[in-house]
C-alpha cells in the first residue's frame, strides 16, 4: 500500500467521523421531544454507545 493511498484512506475515515460528530451534535441540539420522535437515540446505542476521544478514528478499522 503507498503513502498516498494510506493519507487517501485515513482523510476518508476522519472525513466521515466529523460527519457523523456534526449529525449526533446537531441532533443531540433539538429539544428532547423532537429526538424521541425519531427515535433518537436508540436503545442499542445507550447501552453499547463509549464517546471516543480526538483521534480514536486512527486505526479503527
Amino acid at each position: 500500500m503507498s503513502i498516498l493511498s494510506s493519507l487517501g484512506r485515513i482523510a476518508t475515515e476522519f472525513s466521515a467521523a466529523r460527519a457523523r460528530y456534526q449529525t449526533e451534535r446537531a441532533i443531540r441540539s433539538l429539544p428532547i421531544e423532537l429526538q424521541k420522535d425519531i427515535g433518537w437515540p436508540e436503545v442499542s446505542d445507550t447501552k453499547t454507545s463509549s464517546r471516543n476521544g480526538v483521534g480514536s478514528w486512527a486505526g479503527a478499522k
